[in-house]
């Protein structure tokens, strides 16, 4: 298989987003000031969402989000979302009913956010989001599933008074430019979205985090649902029991791969359970659970040329947390031998990366990103993987990397490409894979 995909017909809707990057100087300057500005111009569509769940974190938002997705429209719910970053085509951030929007619609709300905004200066996913709030006002729904872009505090979405339900997935060290060195510092970021009166549901936390939830709720008077206390989960054999204030529940195993999903499903299940105003049975939360999608993480996808035998994976966690949770499922993985196509931006260290998967891979194909500037060289991710012991070499494409690997193996393996969703998103469009 070829790993240039066929170009897609351009759309209206790229020419806008292109020009949407040039507004504002930075790619990220967190401020809610510009928000609350063109929200405003706009005549502040963000008070008219339905209930919000918001949701923030470092690992796990989105398949929370997924989870919640397939939960709320198997219970009969109108459901609109909002996620970052997009795979292939950006519609995938703003879905509607459950589907990416449509180009028409995509078109219509990010001309007039455009237009209203006036060259005034404003980051791509601030006028992005108002864009996607915009949407959701001319398509309303019954609940809205709102995804933080980074942080919290000031994020861009963190512009809703009071939504039904705020949820916080395990936080750890990332992006550090931005939000702090530290996990607390970090984690306070996170807290940013707890609002007064509104119960967070709190994921699994390193101590230092959730000591400072805790004070920040404590703070700004919102109850918490935490893991290990308000609620918690078990896994058996074939099924997943959960207990909250509401009573307990046993719901199916889910259907996204890695043993860190079931966490995730089961935060996804609490959060269906408590969320107020709502009637989302134990029928619909396994059946969610079972339905979910969430293409790009933990993957198995097809790809032409490889021999019986072989598998192609690809992951897009990307940093050093993702990487251990990662290292767990390669750690089950003994039924063939692990190879591995990295490709990082140079925003993260390779090595915090790399060195939680070290002892499990076979062979390592570094390459760099496709159309980033911000992607690491694939000389710089194999020397790294070099100096940490791994049997690397620099590639020029996945492509390339796949067919040297499978080629040079005394035995089949399982392929996993990782290191970037950037990266991810490439590879699905050349396999002709969907990422909605």
């Amino acid at each position: 298989m070829s790993v240039a995909s066929k170009p897609a017909a351009p759309r209206e809707s790229d020419a806008i987003l292109a020009r949407l990057l040039d507004l504002h100087p930075k790619s990220i300057d967190l401020s809610l000031g510009r928000m609350t500005r063109l929200l405003d111009a706009l005549g502040n569509p963000e008070c008219a969402m339905p209930p919000v769940i918001h949701v923030a974190g470092t690992n796990g938002k989105g398949s929370v989000v997924a989870y919640l997705d397939a939960m709320l429209r198997a219970a009969g719910y109108r459901v609109n979302g909002y996620v970052s970053p997009h795979l292939v085509r950006f519609a995938e951030r703003i879905r509607l009913g459950g589907v990416p929007i449509a180009e028409d619609s995509l078109r219509a709300s990010l001309a007039h956010c455009e237009a209203v905004n006036d060259d005034a200066p404003i980051t791509f996913f601030e006028i992005t989001t108002a864009a996607a709030f915009h949407a959701f006002e001319r398509h309303p729904s019954d609940v809205l599933l709102l995804e933080v872009g980074l942080g919290g505090r000031l994020d861009a979405t963190n512009v809703i008074a009071r939504p039904a339900l705020t949820v916080i997935t395990p936080v750890s060290i990332d992006h550090t430019h931005y939000l702090g060195e530290t996990l607390e510092l970090i984690a306070a970021e996170k807290a940013g979205i707890l609002k007064r009166g509104v119960t967070g549901v709190i994921g699994r936390q390193e101590a230092e985090a959730d000591a400072v939830i805790e004070r920040v709720a404590g703070g700004v008077g919102a109850p918490l649902a935490r893991l290990g206390r308000e609620w918690s989960f078990e896994r058996a054999a074939s099924e997943l029991s959960v207990r909250d204030a509401c009573g307990g529940g046993r719901y199916p195993l889910p259907a996204l791969a890695g043993d860190h999903q079931v966490e995730n499903a089961a935060l996804a299940a609490v959060c269906a359970r408590m969320l107020p105003g709502f009637d989302v049975g134990d029928v619909a939360i396994g059946q969610g659970l079972r339905e979910a999608r969430w293409p790009g993480r933990l993957q198995r996808i097809p790809w032409n040329g490889l021999a019986d035998g072989w598998e192609l994976w690809v992951d897009g966690g990307h940093n050093a947390a993702a990487a251990v949770t990662l290292a767990r499922v390669a750690e089950g993985w003994t039924d063939r031998p692990l190879d591995l196509v990295v490709g990082m931006l140079n925003t993260r260290p390779p090595e915090d990366y790399l060195r939680p998967l070290a002892p499990f891979v076979r062979r390592l194909a570094a390459v760099a990103i496709p159309d980033q500037a911000a992607s690491r060289t694939a000389d710089e991710i194999d020397s790294i993987a070099r100096c940490l012991g791994i049997d690397s070499e620099a590639a020029a494409s996945v492509g390339e990397a796949v067919t040297r690997l499978a080629s040079g193996a005394a035995q089949p393996g399982r392929i996993l490409v990782c290191g970037s969703l950037y990266l991810i998103g490439d590879v699905l469009a050349a396999a002709g894979v969907s990422a909605a």
